[in-house]
């Protein structure tokens, strides 16, 4: 026992040997780390701009983007019948679906048993593959404990020389007891989750596809995630804390692409307060320029003036939003300022517009962004909804816990938006909290400001979650301007013209790249992974930048936007994309076999592979080692006494 004063080192030894009490446990530990160092590194899979296509995000991620087809076939291509590789994929994707489509098999133990056994066999071929990737510790780790002593037998059982006896054994339990069930549901987690290791979902998760909640829900459920917050997510963070410009945001998105039942069903917010506004003030509005799309529970007239209501209030909010931060150096976006309204016109960077829409009934022209009483009340009442969700908050605590700026995977940069430059690739300073950042710095800053604005809800860090969703030097936007008051009242096209960072034309250049990877300290010859700006794949549009060093991986995801998506997939011996097509749901799925079978283009290839030593949880590794030697040197000079 020490009767000396110990330093923070020897001290945070002695608690290391608690658990490494001697030598021996030393060695075995260093031995088997320096061992994991040499595995392959893990599969990570980045998916960005979901925009609440929940049930294609949950396909996408069942079926591996694809790459969980390629491995079966390579395993039964040649011994498995097409209709016996699709019972099988549909059992690894949808296990509880497929089982209830299989009920004629279901029904008779004798049917129950021979579907169940030729399915385990068959998983288990592919769990043994998988399992060839990672050390026993991380594999039980990833198996669901109540089963991950049986699937490791079944796992090792080949090379243990068990007989075919050992797993129609313990398949007899199940069936006898009717827990087929769910053993078929946890095989196909279990590979799911070893196929890969991360999902990285790279911002955007709601707004314009059908349901944020239901993205949320299922990103939740799966087992190692991270986020990259994208400018999307910073206006339902914003509402979820009860900013108002941001309320009023995600409110006129819903309406717009009739997805309000995300709202009402999915978070418990009712729209009864923007029903009484637009009874109180638009009764008789046609609204022409508000058409909405999707499908919703609201004939098409009342959604046109529901949408309009919103957007008057949401430019007023706005306007009070910038008027309340001079250093967001926007005040040419409060537009109704701007109005010259016996005119019919609106001033826009000094030239003037007609508008195709006079019907203001709830601005005031002396103070156009004060709210009328009734607009007062709707958002009084809109706020305590948003306030008072459990469901949102449970979510969007998720999306801040899980989420960050920005990510490094092993070479890859991997960030929503853009780094804010000037069009020489200088990095461009804003000032954050009284403080100014740039370039590395800044994403820093806002990140606390995130963290901040859950944590002490500070009213100015509210205003900047809405300044990420639309501000100009906002790394999740790179903009000049969100042209909604132009889409909406102008038809001059040329008013809504929104200019983007030059950012996004540099990093077609590959110096420019390297610069930004030294920046955020990830090696120069990696690669910068971005979403945000959608690819134009339907005019051939490349995702590829010109200087290698660049991929754009917002694919169009959502169905309003083109309805394609990407998945960048990291791994050891190469990175690649896979592009998605349209799918129509998991009934289809199962019923006619139908799949999302990316094409996909190899972007690096690695000789040789990366291994985990190369990645970031190597770094960790070795700093594990590095303390775990020290320890062996405190045994060896009896500074620690060595236990039992």
């Amino acid at each position: 026992m020490r009767t000396d004063a110990a330093s923070p080192s020897d001290i945070f030894l002695e608690a290391l040997a608690r658990e490494y009490p001697n030598r021996d446990a030393v060695l075995a530990r260093i031995a088997l780390l320096r061992a994991v160092l040499t595995l392959p590194k893990a599969v990570v899979h980045i998916i960005s701009d979901v925009h609440g296509e929940a049930e294609k995000l949950k396909h996408v991620v069942n079926n591996g983007s694809g790459g969980l087809r390629v491995l079966a076939e390579q395993l039964f291509g040649a011994q498995l019948q097409a209709v016996e590789l699709i019972e099988l994929l549909n059992f690894i994707y949808y296990p509880r679906e497929s089982w209830a489509a299989h009920a004629d098999q279901t029904v008779q133990p004798g049917a129950r048993r021979a579907l169940v056994d030729r399915l385990v066999r068959r998983e288990v071929e592919v769990l043994r593959v998988l399992a060839r990737r990672y050390d026993v510790a991380a594999i039980e780790h990833i198996l669901p404990a109540a089963y991950a002593p049986l699937f490791k037998e079944w796992i090792f059982a080949r090379e243990l020389q068990r007989s075919d006896n050992f797993i129609a054994s313990t398949l007899a339990e199940f069936t006898k007891r009717r827990g087929e069930l769910e053993l078929l549901r946890w095989l196909a987690r279990s590979i799911r989750n070893l196929f890969v290791r991360e999902l990285i979902i790279a911002g955007d998760l709601g707004d314009r596809g059908p349901r944020i909640d239901g993205v949320i829900d299922f990103v939740m459920h799966q087992p190692n995630v991270a986020i990259t917050w994208g400018n999307h997510d910073a206006s339902w963070m914003g509402a979820c804390l009860g900013q108002p410009a941001c309320i009023a945001t995600v409110v006129r998105m819903s309406v717009r692409y009739g997805r309000i039942a995300q709202l009402e069903q999915g978070y418990g917010i009712p729209l009864a307060p923007l029903e009484e506004l637009i009874d109180a003030e638009y009764a008789d509005d046609p609204a022409h320029g508000f058409t909405c799309s999707g499908v919703s529970s609201r004939d098409e007239p009342v959604l046109r003036r529901m949408q309009k209501a919103i957007a008057v209030l949401q430019f007023k909010l706005e306007a009070e939003t910038i008027r309340r931060n001079a250093q967001f150096q926007m005040h040419d976006r409060d537009l109704l300022s701007h109005v010259d309204i016996e005119n019919g016109t609106v001033e826009i960077a000094g030239k003037s517009f007609p508008l195709n829409d006079r019907h203001f009934p709830t601005v005031d022209w002396i103070t156009p962004s004060a709210l009328s009483a009734a607009e007062e009340r709707c958002m009084a009442q809109l706020t305590e909804s948003f306030l008072h969700s459990p469901v949102l908050w449970e979510q969007f605590e998720y999306v801040v816990h899980r989420g960050s700026m920005w990510l490094r995977r092993d070479r890859a940069l991997i960030f929503h938006g853009c780094v804010p430059v000037d069009a020489a690739g200088n990095f461009l300073p804003f000032e954050v909290l009284g403080k100014t950042a740039a370039g590395r710095g800044l994403f820093e800053a806002f990140d606390e400001v995130v963290r901040r604005a859950f944590r002490e809800k500070d009213p100015r860090c509210l205003d900047l979650l809405w300044y990420l969703w639309a501000g100009p030097l906002s790394p999740l936007f790179g903009k000049d301007k969100i042209a909604t008051f132009e889409s909406y009242f102008i038809d001059d096209k040329h008013a809504g013209v929104e200019t983007k960072n030059p950012y996004f034309h540099l990093i077609n250049e590959r110096e420019f790249c390297r610069r930004i990877l030294r920046e955020f300290g990830v090696d120069e010859t990696g690669l910068i992974v971005n979403g945000h700006v959608p690819v134009k794949i339907d005019a051939g549009e490349s995702p590829m930048k010109a200087s290698g060093q660049a991929v754009t991986i917002d694919g169009a995801f959502s169905e309003v936007y083109g309805d394609h998506g990407y998945t960048l997939v990291l791994e050891s011996e190469r990175t690649i994309l896979a592009q998605h097509h349209h799918f129509d749901s998991a009934a289809e799925a199962i019923a006619n076999g139908t799949d999302i079978v990316p094409s996909v283009s190899v972007i690096q290839t690695f000789d040789p592979p990366r291994t985990l030593a190369d990645t970031e949880r190597g770094t960790e590794i070795e700093e594990e080692i590095s303390a775990l030697e020290a320890l062996l040197g405190a045994f060896d000079d009896n500074r620690i006494e060595a236990g039992p």
